[in-house]
Protein backbone atom coordinates (compact mmCIF):
# COMPACT_ATOMS: atom_id res chain seq x y z
CA UNK A 1 0.00 0.00 0.00
CA UNK A 2 1.38 3.37 -1.02
CA UNK A 3 1.31 6.37 1.94
CA UNK A 4 -1.70 8.04 3.08
CA UNK A 5 -0.53 11.32 1.49
CA UNK A 6 -0.14 9.83 -1.99
CA UNK A 7 -3.51 8.47 -1.69
CA UNK A 8 -5.09 11.66 -0.57
CA UNK A 9 -3.44 13.48 -3.89
CA UNK A 10 -5.23 11.12 -6.35
CA UNK A 11 -8.72 10.40 -7.51
CA UNK A 12 -10.42 7.89 -5.87
CA UNK A 13 -12.75 4.55 -6.68
CA UNK A 14 -14.88 3.42 -4.09
CA UNK A 15 -15.01 -0.74 -3.43
CA UNK A 16 -19.20 -1.33 -2.90
CA UNK A 17 -18.91 -1.92 0.77
CA UNK A 18 -16.91 1.52 0.93
CA UNK A 19 -19.70 2.83 -1.32
CA UNK A 20 -22.75 0.97 1.36
CA UNK A 21 -20.63 1.93 4.11
CA UNK A 22 -20.32 5.67 3.32
CA UNK A 23 -23.98 6.26 1.87
CA UNK A 24 -24.86 4.58 5.23
CA UNK A 25 -23.12 6.41 7.67
CA UNK A 26 -21.61 3.69 9.09
CA UNK A 27 -17.68 4.12 10.15
CA UNK A 28 -14.79 4.75 8.04
CA UNK A 29 -11.66 5.02 9.18
CA UNK A 30 -10.42 8.92 9.44
CA UNK A 31 -7.80 8.35 6.56
CA UNK A 32 -10.68 7.41 4.17
CA UNK A 33 -13.11 9.89 5.44
CA UNK A 34 -10.36 12.75 4.56
CA UNK A 35 -9.36 10.77 1.69
CA UNK A 36 -12.72 11.16 0.09
CA UNK A 37 -13.59 14.70 1.28
CA UNK A 38 -10.28 15.44 -0.16
CA UNK A 39 -11.21 14.13 -3.24
CA UNK A 40 -14.58 15.29 -3.76
CA UNK A 41 -13.72 18.83 -3.11
CA UNK A 42 -11.82 18.24 -6.61
CA UNK A 43 -14.88 16.21 -7.86
CA UNK A 44 -12.74 12.83 -8.29
CA UNK A 45 -14.44 10.39 -6.32
CA UNK A 46 -15.51 7.09 -8.83
CA UNK A 47 -18.08 4.39 -8.32
CA UNK A 48 -18.01 1.59 -10.80
CA UNK A 49 -21.16 0.46 -12.49
CA UNK A 50 -20.30 -3.43 -11.48
CA UNK A 51 -20.99 -2.04 -7.71
CA UNK A 52 -24.92 -1.34 -8.67
CA UNK A 53 -24.71 -5.00 -9.87
CA UNK A 54 -22.92 -6.15 -7.21
CA UNK A 55 -25.73 -4.38 -4.83
CA UNK A 56 -28.31 -5.57 -6.61
CA UNK A 57 -27.23 -8.95 -6.04
CA UNK A 58 -26.40 -8.30 -1.94
CA UNK A 59 -30.19 -7.49 -2.40
CA UNK A 60 -31.63 -9.93 -4.01
CA UNK A 61 -30.06 -12.58 -1.87
CA UNK A 62 -31.31 -11.04 1.28
CA UNK A 63 -27.45 -10.03 2.56
CA UNK A 64 -28.40 -6.18 2.33
CA UNK A 65 -31.80 -4.21 2.78
CA UNK A 66 -31.99 -0.50 1.20
CA UNK A 67 -34.64 2.10 2.15
CA UNK A 68 -35.06 1.82 -2.14
CA UNK A 69 -34.94 0.00 -4.85
CA UNK A 70 -31.08 -0.55 -6.42
CA UNK A 71 -31.25 1.67 -9.34
CA UNK A 72 -32.76 4.50 -7.14
CA UNK A 73 -30.29 4.55 -4.14
CA UNK A 74 -27.22 4.00 -6.45
CA UNK A 75 -28.34 6.86 -8.54
CA UNK A 76 -28.58 8.70 -5.44
CA UNK A 77 -25.32 7.72 -4.57
CA UNK A 78 -24.16 9.22 -7.33
CA UNK A 79 -25.40 12.69 -6.61
CA UNK A 80 -23.12 13.13 -4.07
CA UNK A 81 -21.26 16.42 -4.48
CA UNK A 82 -17.68 15.05 -6.19
CA UNK A 83 -18.56 11.67 -7.13
CA UNK A 84 -18.97 9.91 -10.72
CA UNK A 85 -19.48 7.09 -12.75
CA UNK A 86 -16.59 5.45 -14.06
CA UNK A 87 -16.77 3.60 -17.17
CA UNK A 88 -16.89 -0.25 -17.34
CA UNK A 89 -14.97 -0.84 -20.70
CA UNK A 90 -14.23 -4.15 -22.84
CA UNK A 91 -10.24 -3.15 -22.16
CA UNK A 92 -11.03 -2.83 -18.31
CA UNK A 93 -13.07 -6.29 -18.05
CA UNK A 94 -10.24 -7.62 -20.72
CA UNK A 95 -7.59 -6.35 -18.65
CA UNK A 96 -9.46 -8.04 -15.25
CA UNK A 97 -8.41 -11.16 -16.42
CA UNK A 98 -4.71 -10.46 -16.77
CA UNK A 99 -3.73 -8.45 -13.92
CA UNK A 100 -0.15 -9.17 -12.29
CA UNK A 101 1.01 -10.76 -9.15
CA UNK A 102 -1.43 -12.14 -7.33
CA UNK A 103 -4.93 -10.08 -7.52
CA UNK A 104 -8.20 -11.36 -5.87
CA UNK A 105 -9.78 -14.29 -7.68
CA UNK A 106 -13.40 -12.49 -7.34
CA UNK A 107 -14.22 -11.05 -10.50
CA UNK A 108 -15.78 -8.11 -8.89
CA UNK A 109 -12.51 -6.94 -7.20
CA UNK A 110 -10.74 -7.87 -10.73
CA UNK A 111 -12.86 -5.58 -12.30
CA UNK A 112 -11.99 -3.00 -9.50
CA UNK A 113 -8.25 -3.09 -9.84
CA UNK A 114 -8.31 -2.91 -13.39
CA UNK A 115 -10.62 0.29 -13.12
CA UNK A 116 -7.73 1.59 -10.79
CA UNK A 117 -4.52 0.59 -13.47
CA UNK A 118 -6.32 2.10 -16.26
CA UNK A 119 -7.24 5.51 -14.58
CA UNK A 120 -4.72 5.75 -12.18
CA UNK A 121 -6.95 5.79 -9.28
CA UNK A 122 -6.57 4.59 -5.68
CA UNK A 123 -9.41 2.77 -4.21
CA UNK A 124 -11.30 2.95 -0.65
CA UNK A 125 -11.41 -0.46 0.80
CA UNK A 126 -11.98 -2.48 3.72
CA UNK A 127 -11.33 -6.03 1.48
CA UNK A 128 -8.23 -8.00 3.14
CA UNK A 129 -7.71 -9.22 -0.47
CA UNK A 130 -7.66 -5.76 -2.36
CA UNK A 131 -5.20 -4.45 0.54
CA UNK A 132 -2.86 -7.02 0.06
CA UNK A 133 -2.57 -6.81 -3.60
CA UNK A 134 -1.99 -2.60 -2.84
CA UNK A 135 0.72 -3.82 -0.46
CA UNK A 136 2.22 -5.64 -3.46
CA UNK A 137 2.72 -2.17 -5.20
CA UNK A 138 0.28 -2.53 -7.74
CA UNK A 139 -2.73 -0.27 -7.02
CA UNK A 140 -3.14 2.55 -4.16
CA UNK A 141 -5.32 2.06 -1.38
CA UNK A 142 -6.74 3.51 1.32
CA UNK A 143 -8.03 1.37 4.15
CA UNK A 144 -11.71 2.26 5.26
Amino acid sequence: MLSAAFCMNKALILDTCGLLWMMGGEYLSEESQIAIETAAARSAVYVSPISAWEIGLLQAKGRIVLRTGVEEWFAEALRTPGFAITELSVPILVRSTNLPGNPPPGPVDRILIATCRQHGLSIVTRDRKILAYAEQGYIAAVAC
